[in-house]
């Protein structure tokens, strides 16, 4: 026993180290056994969505990556149709000679004459059939150049004029005459005449319904349906005074 105990003590050494060598092992295994910190990353940068897009990204993110504010966008003006339109003038009509508008409830005008403004003594005169331009002397005369005026048989913008036996005054061949309604639609076109406005006030022109372009004018007394002329003596001759019934 004693001659093992220089081996004993030769074997301290190696023993010592040893243990210093698991006591550091220990130590080292505790230490790797904590649980491990954790690392400070940067956020990632969130996609660039475009201006305008929400974005998702956490509020540090978002402060980093601030989206573009949205377009401005002005509302339409409205439509110009919209707008108010400045209120038409009304049309000058000359007096004694209004137009009545389609549909008008205005009464027939009883007693009404038509006189020539170039011959003020002479007056729409129905005379075997026709009309003529004529002076009136007698009642029966009187009688013949007193018509009722009407609305127009084929637009009740214009005129119409009746006789004293209930015909009407229509042109054929473009001659002015008196004659009975048929119940065509040819008389009504040809009995009705649209007023127009003259240069002399209070004096009118009767166009034609359905030849537009021709106005009633005598020619050698004698009432007719003439194509317009750029002349001193058809404005003369084509222009009426409607005046109160000779009659």
């Amino acid at each position: 026993m004693l001659e093992d105990t220089p081996r004993i003590r030769r074997l301290w050494p190696a023993a010592a180290l040893a243990l210093a060598a698991a006591v550091a092992t220990v130590a080292v295994t505790a230490l790797d056994d904590r649980p491990g910190e954790t690392r400070a990353t940067a956020p990632p940068t969130p996609p660039d969505d475009g201006p305008g897009l929400l974005s998702f990204a956490s509020p540090s993110a978002s402060a980093a990556h601030t989206p573009a504010p949205a377009r401005n966008r002005t509302a339409p003006s409205p439509p110009s149709s919209f707008a108010p339109a400045s209120p038409a003038r009304p049309e000058r009509t000359p007096a004694k000679s209004p137009t009545p508008t389609a549909g008008s409830s205005r009464p027939a005008e009883h007693g009404t004459s038509v006189r020539s403004l170039s011959h003020p003594d002479r007056y729409w005169h129905v005379s075997g059939g026709l009309v003529r331009l004529d002076p009136v002397t007698s009642a029966a005369d009187r009688r013949a150049a007193t018509f009722t005026r009407v609305r127009g048989l084929a637009d009740g913008r214009c005129w119409s004029f009746t006789t004293a036996d209930g015909g009407y005054l229509r042109h054929r061949d473009f001659l002015l005459r008196a004659e009975r309604a048929d119940g065509s639609a040819l008389f009504r076109q040809d009995a009705t005449f649209c007023p127009r406005p003259s240069a002399v006030t209070g004096a009118v022109v009767l166009e034609s319904v359905n030849y537009p372009g021709r106005f009633l004018r005598h020619q050698d007394f004698q009432l007719r349906l003439d194509p317009y002329q750029d002349t001193g003596l058809y404005r003369s001759d084509s222009a009426f005074l409607l005046v109160d019934g000779v009659a």
